[in-house]
């Protein structure tokens, strides 16, 4: 069978997270999404493991019991992320209670946040982690490992100087928004690694919810056959990564976290990584893999599934009709695709969609996207990217949300 993961988003226990980021919520969105296994989130935090311990649990995941007012929701698996004492992101995906309250009982005398705070600030060095989850029999690897402010190659130039010997025991490596598997596949380093394309999300809705998911062949949905899949093992393996244009990303060119501008990494390093306007340029994600690249162009393996490159369904149909997204017309639009195709994945990459009754206009929107006959100019600094449709295609263009526009002024302040 096929499943379609989303293994990385936050529970409302983390910082600038929505209250809605519940499990009858999350369960009944996930599968308006297409989503059948998505991530717990947070599973250190002890009151969001006690929501979870009230779910039922089989073979290492876990769903709503019967008699929930959700009548079909999505099955959960124990993840967490964790920041290090280098300010690096790890990704942990969990086998099971008892191994989260392991991690939780080696992490606590090293956290001061373990309590409050559903993504830990955890003093030890990334290896440290990645013992404390080996032995846990959990998996681990990078978060977001290109962006600027809270990654890997933020802060190390390769896995062993992240994860010491344990590198060897790191089998996946989440891409982030501002990257792809194009990227990815020019450090030679990473040739062996399952990448994984998730949303990280705060708002447990469509448009954030699995803007970013895996599809992986696996014979049932459990933690086993999961952790098969991301090592490929016994014929389980993913088979598709579905994520944002990487140019769409916050951080994808160097450019000042202050007024946007993009500069060039040898304007940047000119001007000693300071803006004229005084703000600081945050090197992009296009930049850094530049520097650490092997190869000139991407070398995919063999076992590399392809990327499709996608965006929230309701985002394309307000560009295709030239309203906002939270428009009546927006969500008729949506409304209607999915009564008809079932969720928004079907709509997206898998449904023929030629002959709906929708407004051709949507319908050939979503077939340019599906044909890769967007254009985005790039995000940097903070600020997303724009998609632009093709000329025969676009409505008015949008002008950008003004919150994609404030000035980056936390490290907690990024949706990555």
């Amino acid at each position: 069978m096929q499943v379609n993961a989303d293994l990385h988003i936050h529970s409302k226990y983390s910082k600038a997270t929505s209250p809605k980021m519940d499990i009858p919520t999350l369960a009944s969105e996930s599968m308006k999404k297409g989503i059948q296994l998505v991530a717990s989130g947070d599973c250190l935090h002890p009151q969001w493991l006690s929501d979870i311990r009230t779910l039922k649990e089989e073979n290492g995941v876990f769903r709503l019991k019967a008699g929930t007012n959700v009548k079909k929701g999505a099955s959960f698996v124990l993840t967490t992320e964790i920041e290090d004492i280098n300010q690096v992101h790890h990704l942990l995906i969990i086998p099971s209670i008892s191994k989260a309250e392991e991690l939780y009982e080696f992490m606590k005398p090293h956290s001061k946040d373990i309590d409050s705070n559903g993504r830990p600030n955890v003093r030890l060095e990334g290896y440290e982690i990645a013992d404390a989850a080996i032995s846990a029999g959990a998996l681990i690897g990078p978060a977001h490992a290109f962006t600027p402010w809270t990654a890997m190659y933020a802060y190390h130039n390769s896995l062993k100087e992240c994860y010491g010997e344990r590198h060897k025991h790191i089998y996946f490596l989440e891409l982030g928004l501002s990257a792809d598997t194009s990227y990815a596949d020019r450090i030679a380093e990473l040739k062996c690694l399952t990448y994984l394309s998730n949303s990280d999300a705060h708002s447990p809705y469509v448009n954030k919810l699995a803007r970013e998911f895996n599809r992986f062949e696996m014979e049932d949905i459990s933690f086993d056959e999961l952790k098969m899949a991301i090592i490929r093992e016994k014929g389980r393996k993913p088979v598709l990564n579905v994520g944002m244009p990487p140019e769409e990303g916050k951080y994808n060119e160097s450019a000042c976290i202050r007024c946007f501008t993009h500069y060039t990494i040898r304007e940047s390093v000119m001007k000693s990584w300071k803006c004229s306007c005084g703000g600081t340029i945050k090197k992009g994600v296009k930049d850094r893999v530049n520097e650490l690249a092997s190869f000139d162009e991407p070398q995919y393996p063999d076992h590399r599934p392809p990327y499709i490159h996608i965006i929230p369904l309701s985002e394309i149909i307000a560009k295709a009709l030239g309203v906002g997204p939270n428009t009546k017309g927006v969500q008729s639009a949506w409304n209607a695709l999915i009564d008809q195709y079932g969720s928004e994945v079907a709509v997206l990459i898998d449904a023929d969609i030629k002959n709906s009754e929708v407004d051709a206009r949507v319908i050939s929107a979503i077939l340019a996207f599906r044909e890769g006959k967007i254009k985005v100019n790039p995000g940097g600094g903070g600020q997303y990217g724009s998609v632009e449709l093709p000329g025969s295609v676009a409505s008015k263009p949008q002008k950008m949300n003004k919150k994609n526009c404030d000035p980056q002024t936390s490290l907690c302040n990024f949706d990555e």
